[in-house]
């Protein structure tokens, strides 16, 4: 079968097209052929050799991928060859025509779902939800901001918060980006440049009683971090997705108003946890609450390519690579 494969860490021209042993499953394991696989930053931060935790090399990138069963292990009871199935985790990397991965990592994919948008579920709705819910607990009528809404986490997040019955801001950087994240649930959004943006949000909050909103979901942490502080409501929640770099902040901004910065890592979920993320998400999926948004799709040997722009691009949902 053809994958890409990382020999040295390094940057995008690291990522080799090879033939390689087709994945043959364990006792607990399924192998998934594999119709589209999602793209995420963190893999290329793994591919550079700049994460703390750094696979063994040689090494086969992707976690989220979605495609039809091709063979089961003898104890494998959830799903069955032929299945429609999304990934979320993968032991061989889902950047190849197929991969190997536990069962627990395997969830049915709803026929009204493509295979394009089931690569687009694993990381950045489980991502969502556990910020959402298990980190920040995030209630029905709170206010939640969203900067960075129109990225694959972010849509994910506007999604599930407005059908949680949140009321959202959700901030972009263009004018596609901003109708985006308004089709998608937001009831209003900002451009994240703009010089008035604190004050804007500031007296949406005051119009519901609030000195500003309930839970702040960050995807640039090094960038805004010192301003969701000063943004943030009394005993609000900071929860900081995505960060490219150190920043200095003032605590007293978050002391005066009760208020936490918690982190998050999709990985350091429990087992219980992620089949609680697994778990709703399948059902949201399902009766179309939730709805993966696919910027764009690249044929895998352009993985390199796909790298780079979900990089330096502005992306409107998620890139996807196709087999």
């Amino acid at each position: 079968m053809k994958a890409i494969r990382v020999h040295e860490f390094g940057g995008p021209e690291v990522l080799k097209l090879e033939e390689v042993p087709e994945p043959k499953p364990g006792a607990h394991e399924v192998v998934v052929q594999i119709k589209a696989a999602g793209v995420n930053p963190v893999e290329t931060y793994q591919r550079s050799g700049k994460y703390p935790s750094l696979p063994k090399l040689p090494w086969t990138p992707g976690n989220d991928g979605a495609g039809i069963v091709h063979s089961v292990g003898g104890d494998v009871k959830s799903v069955k060859a032929g299945d429609r199935v999304y990934l979320a985790g993968s032991s061989t990397g889902t950047y190849a025509e197929y991969s190997l991965s536990s069962e627990s990592q395997v969830h049915l994919l709803p026929k009204n779902v493509s295979f394009a948008q089931g690569a687009a579920v694993g990381i950045p709705y489980g991502t969502a939800y556990r910020g959402l819910f298990q980190r920040a607990k995030s209630l029905p009528n709170e206010i939640v901001f969203i900067n960075g809404a129109s990225g694959a986490v972010g849509l994910a997040a506007v999604q599930l918060a407005r059908a949680y019955g949140c009321l959202v801001i959700g901030t972009a950087g263009s004018d596609k980006g901003l109708s985006l994240v308004q089709e998608h649930g937001a009831h209003y959004a900002f451009n994240h440049s703009a010089e008035d943006l604190a004050q804007r949000v500031a007296n949406i909050c005051n119009l519901r009683g609030k000195q500003g909103p309930d839970v702040i979901l960050e995807m640039l942490a090094n960038k805004n971090l010192a301003k969701d502080m000063q943004m943030l409501g009394r005993h609000g929640r900071i929860v900081v997705i995505g960060n490219r770099g150190s920043i200095e902040v003032n605590p007293r901004d978050i002391m005066a108003k009760d208020g936490a910065i918690l982190g998050m890592s999709l990985p350091t979920a429990s087992d219980v946890e992620k089949s609680a993320i697994y778990s709703a998400i399948g059902s949201a999926l399902e009766i179309g609450v939730a709805k993966p948004v696919v910027s764009k799709e690249y044929p895998l040997a352009d993985a390199a390519k796909a790298q780079v722009d979900v990089i330096e691009s502005s992306s409107h949902g998620k890139l996807v690579l196709v087999p």
